[in-house]
Parts: structure tokens; C-alpha cells; sequence
């Protein structure tokens, strides 16, 4: 029997386990469907598809030869003498080879860098989702125990009206009980209002379409205990670094590209000429001289490249010091957030105040300021979870 009663205890302690990790699953995949449902119906992202293609289109325009020349000519001479001439030639000019190669490196890292630019968007748009469900969380957990004090300050109120009608307390201490009913009505409707126009700025980036949010709990998110080594991680997860680093070797292979169309250009085709009795015709030759057109191009793309290559190396220290900061105010809230919670569970007066003025040891405004205290601290706890929450969204961005 014993046995028995201690295999029941190991199957329930085991089946609560699993609801409450299965709880906050459902609440991280709950976001996880919306980004999903967002990505998939989200106007913006699906116009930056269309953008996109079109630019990896452009970006292989002009890489190719130039169109080849056609010329004819009918000239009228000296019928009795030498008749009519007719020429007729075909040319093509080329410049000078190696220019093609780097024209087509720099257009397929421009594609490169569309997709990143794409990708930046998305997961910017991924950001705002995850803000705005934060929010929501908060404003779900805030209603739920709103909802609790509306019931209690709703009893008080039935109690104290009772209390009055029967002649047992007096106008004041009634009216007391209505106001702080009152107060929290307004408040639970007023955070009605508030999840209203969450839910509705999430309908706008699901194109239109409406979905529900209805998760009260944050996410847990585990911060980074070796910050140096996660941060290679996250620097080159990031679109934008990753685009400037791109962008230098675009650069570079800009200025590879003008050392080689400051070389020669050569023309290559054919000819012929034809008048009464005689036909010339063969191959030529031209070649294009660049003494003047590319002047300053090169030194130009070396001075870009130097500049931006300044860039990114102030990028790259913004984002370090950006990400530094987000770390160190995780987990400073993450350690008040724990204390909070352990503390305020420690000190919750409020059975203990119903039972006071239940016996008539405190008034009812000594009971609403008491409990005032209370539900101020709860608030505050919530609000940094919502801040916690926020950071670790900021965060974990491009991860």
C-alpha cells in the first residue's frame, strides 16, 4: 500500500512537471505561430520579395559586351568611270578581359547583399512582433489580476452596500467601497483598451488578417554567461555588418575593375568594299587608348574603400558596445525580477489584511491604501518582466 501511495506521489509529481513546461512551451510557440503566420501574410516582407528580385535582376544588367556595330554604306560614283561603291562591316568592342570577371564577382555579391537587405527587413519586422506579443503578455498577465481585484474590490463593495442598507456602517465608509470599485473598473477597462490596440497593430503586420494572442506568461530566455564568445556568434548572425563587409569587397573589386578598364579596349570585326569589277574585303583591327576618361577612378575606389572600411569598424564597436550594454541590463533585471518575486511572496499581507478588517482591528481605507501597496508591487513586478523580456527581444535579435 505504502509502495503504491509512493509510485501516485512519482506519476503526479512527474504529470505537474510536464504541464508546466508544456505551459511555457505553448508560450513560446505561441509566438513562434505568430512570426510564422506574420512572415507568411505580412505585406511589406512580400513587396521586399519583389524588390529584391527585380534589383538581383538589375545587378546583372551592363556586366556583358558591349552590342556589336553594323554598318553599311552605298555610295554613288562615276557611273561610266568606276560605278557605285557599297561597304558593309560588323564590329564588336571588347574591353579588357579581366573587367569582365570583376563585373560579374561585384554583381553576385550585389545579389549577396539583396538578400541580406532582405533579411535585415525580416528580421526587423521579427523584432517588432516580438515587442509588440511582449506587450501583450504584459497587458494579458495585468488584466488576469485586474480581473482578480475587480471580483474582490466587487465583493467589498456588495458587503460594505449590505453593511449600509442595514444601518451598519455609514455613507462614508460606503461611498469608500464604491469609489475603490469604481477605480478598478476603470483601470481593467482601460487595459482592455491598451491589448485593443496591440491586437490591432499585430492584424496590420498579419496583412490584415485577424489573430489572437492570449499567452500571460514571458518567455524565459537563457542569457549568455560568456559574453565574448556568444558575441562572435551574434556579429556575424548580423545583416547589416555582414552587408558592409560585403560592401569592401565590392569596393575592392570596384577598383580591380578600373585598373582594368584604364587598359586598352580592343575592336575586332570585319569589312568589306565592293565596287565595279573589284571586292575588298578582310578583318580589322582597333584598339581604344584610355588616356583621359578614367582619370582618377582608381584612386577614387581606394579612398572609398579606406572610408568604409572606417565604417565598419565603427559599426562593428557600436554593435559590440550596443549588445554589451543589452547584456549587462538582462541580467541586472533578471536578479531584481527573481528578488522581487521571492520578496513578494515573503511579504503578501493581503489574507492577513481581509481578516483585519473583517474583525473591525483596521478601517476600510486603511484596507485599500494597505492593499494598494500590495497590487503596486505586483505591477511593478510585472513591469520588469515586460522590461527583462524586452532586452532579451533586443538581444537575441539576430540570433
Amino acid at each position: 500500500m505504502v509502495e503504491k501511495t509512493k509510485k501516485m506521489k512519482h506519476i503526479i509529481i512527474v504529470l505537474i512537471s510536464i504541464i508546466a513546461f508544456s505551459s511555457n512551451l505553448f508560450s513560446q510557440n505561441n509566438i513562434e505561430r505568430i512570426l510564422v503566420e506574420i512572415e507568411k501574410n505580412n505585406t511589406t516582407l512580400s513587396a521586399l520579395q519583389k524588390v529584391a528580385e527585380a534589383d538581383k535582376i538589375g545587378n546583372r544588367t551592363g556586366i556583358y559586351f558591349d552590342n556589336p556595330e553594323v554598318e553599311f554604306n552605298y555610295l554613288w560614283g562615276n557611273q561610266s568611270a568606276i560605278g557605285n561603291r557599297t561597304d558593309f562591316s560588323i564590329k564588336q568592342t571588347f574591353d579588357f578581359p579581366t573587367a569582365y570577371k570583376y563585373k560579374s564577382q561585384i554583381a553576385n555579391t550585389r545579389n549577396e547583399q539583396v538578400e541580406l537587405e532582405y533579411q535585415k527587413q525580416r528580421k526587423a519586422l521579427y523584432l517588432q512582433t516580438r515587442l509588440i506579443c511582449n506587450d501583450l503578455v504584459f497587458t494579458n498577465a495585468l488584466k488576469s489580476e485586474l480581473s482578480k481585484r475587480f471580483d474582490h474590490a466587487q465583493s467589498i463593495a456588495n458587503s460594505y452596500k449590505l453593511k449600509y442598507d442595514l444601518g451598519e456602517t455609514n455613507i462614508l465608509e460606503f461611498n469608500k467601497a464604491q469609489l475603490n470599485l469604481l477605480n478598478i473598473t476603470k483601470e481593467v477597462e482601460s487595459i482592455e483598451i491598451e491589448r485593443a490596440a496591440l491586437l490591432s497593430e499585430l492584424i496590420g503586420l498579419n496583412g490584415g488578417i485577424f489573430i489572437e494572442f492570449s499567452s500571460s506568461e514571458f518567455q524565459s530566455k537563457e542569457i549568455p554567461a560568456d559574453f565574448e564568445q556568444w558575441y562572435l556568434v551574434a556579429e556575424k548572425n548580423n545583416p547589416i555588418l555582414s552587408w558592409l563587409k560585403q560592401e569592401i569587397d565590392i569596393y575592392q573589386n570596384q577598383e580591380k575593375l578600373n585598373k582594368a578598364m584604364s587598359l586598352p579596349k580592343i575592336q575586332a570585326g570585319y569589312m568589306s568594299e565592293k565596287v565595279i569589277g573589284e571586292q575588298f574585303q578582310g578583318v580589322t583591327l582597333g584598339l581604344s587608348i584610355p588616356l583621359w576618361e578614367n582619370k582618377n577612378r582608381v584612386k577614387y575606389s581606394v579612398a572609398q574603400t579606406v572610408a568604409l572600411q572606417s565604417i565598419v569598424a565603427d559599426n562593428k564597436l557600436q554593435y559590440y558596445n550596443r549588445l554589451k550594454t543589452l547584456h549587462t541590463k538582462a541580467v541586472g533585471l533578471q536578479k531584481n525580477a527573481t528578488d522581487y518575486r521571492l520578496n513578494l511572496q515573503n511579504f503578501d499581507n493581503s489574507k492577513l489584511l481581509k481578516k483585519a478588517l473583517d474583525k473591525g482591528e483596521i478601517t476600510l481605507i486603511d484596507y485599500i491604501l494597505e492593499l494598494s501597496i500590495y497590487y503596486g508591487s505586483v505591477n511593478k513586478l510585472l513591469e520588469l518582466e515586460k522590461d527583462l523580456s524586452r532586452t532579451l527581444a533586443e538581444l537575441y535579435q539576430y540570433l
